[in-house]
C-alpha cells in the first residue's frame, strides 16, 4: 500500500457543542452536521468527525472520556480496497484511498541573518490559523506492547524514520517526506491513549497567528512555541476538549532515510 498520511479521525466527545466550538475557533470548516455528528474540513479535505460518545457503531475506546476512535489513512491508489483493522492499542484503523485535493497555499519567506529573502516587504500577519492538513498522530502505548504496535504498522507499509530506544518510535507513510505521520510514545507506566493530533499552518507565523486567536477564545496553551530538535518543526500545542492535544506546527524536516537509532 502507498500511503499518503492521515486522511480522517474520529473522536467519541462527551460534549458535542464544546467541540464544535473548539474546532471552528481551530480555524477547520464544518460541513456536515447531523444528529450526535459534526464534519470538519482542513484545506485539503483532511477530515475531523466528532460523534457522541454513546453514539451506535462508533469504534471502542481505548481511553476513557472523550477521545479517538478511529484514524484512516489515504492510499494514493484510487482502486484500492478499504480495509479495516484494529492495532495492538485496540484502536480501530482503516486503510482506503485518499480524498485530500490538491490546494494551491503559499507560506511567508523567513530572513535569516546571512539570507535576506524577503526584501523591503513586511511578513504576513495572520488573525487566524487555516490548518491545510493533518499532519500526523500521536498515541501513547504501554512499553510492553510498543514492539509489537510498531511492528504491526510497519507491516502496513509505514517506514521508520527515528526512535527514543525503548520509549518512542516515529513513522512516516512513506519512504521519503515529512518527518513522522505516526509517533508511538511509551514512556515508564504510560497506558494506551491519545497524546495529540497535529495540524499543519503555512508558516512559523500562522503559528502563532493560530495560537494567538485561539487564546484569545479561551482555549488553554499546554506547551508551546517551541520547536522540537528531532524533527525542525515549530510547535504550539493547546488542550483539546475532545481528547489529547491539538498541535499547529510548520517547517518539519523532511527525511529521506533512517538516521537515528
Amino acid at each position: 500500500m502507498n500511503i499518503l498520511g492521515v486522511d480522517e479521525v474520529t473522536y467519541g466527545v462527551e460534549d458535542l457543542a464544546l467541540g464544535r466550538r473548539f474546532y471552528e475557533d481551530w480555524g477547520l470548516t464544518l460541513t456536515e452536521t447531523g444528529p450526535g455528528r459534526l464534519v470538519f474540513e482542513t484545506l485539503n479535505g483532511c477530515r475531523v468527525i466528532l460523534a457522541d460518545k454513546a453514539a451506535a457503531g462508533l469504534p471502542a475506546p481505548i481511553e476513557p472520556g472523550s477521545t479517538v476512535r478511529e484514524v484512516v489513512w489515504g492510499l494514493s491508489d484510487p482502486d484500492a480496497p478499504e480495509v479495516c483493522l484494529t492495532d495492538p492499542n485496540g484502536l480501530a484503523v482503516r486503510f482506503r484511498p485518499t480524498r485530500k485535493r490538491a490546494v494551491d497555499v503559499q507560506g511567508c519567506p523567513v530572513n535569516t541573518w546571512d539570507h535576506p529573502v524577503r526584501v523591503n516587504r513586511p511578513a504576513t500577519v495572520y488573525d487566524r490559523a487555516r490548518p491545510i492538513e493533518i499532519g500526523h498522530i500521536v498515541f501513547f502505548t504501554n512499553p510492553e506492547r510498543l514492539d509489537a504496535l510498531t511492528r504491526f504498522y510497519l507491516d502496513q507499509g509505514f517506514v521508520l524514520s527515528d526512535s527514543y530506544p525503548g520509549r518512542g518510535v516515529f513513522l512516516r507513510a512513506s519512504a521519503r517526506g515529512g518527518h513522522h505521520d505516526l509517533f508511538l510514545l511509551s514512556p515508564p507506566g504510560s497506558q494506551p491513549g491519545l497524546n495529540h493530533l497535529a495540524f499543519t499552518v503555512r508558516d512559523i507565523h500562522e503559528v502563532f497567528g493560530g495560537v494567538l486567536h485561539i487564546s484569545r477564545c479561551g482555549w488553554e496553551t499546554q506547551l508551546g512555541p517551541g520547536r522540537h530538535p528531532i524533527s525542525s518543526a515549530y510547535f504550539w500545542y493547546v488542550k483539546n476538549p475532545c481528547g489529547g492535544l491539538s498541535e499547529y506546527y510548520a517547517e518539519v524536516g523532511v527525511k529521506c532515510n533512517y538516521l537515528h537509532s
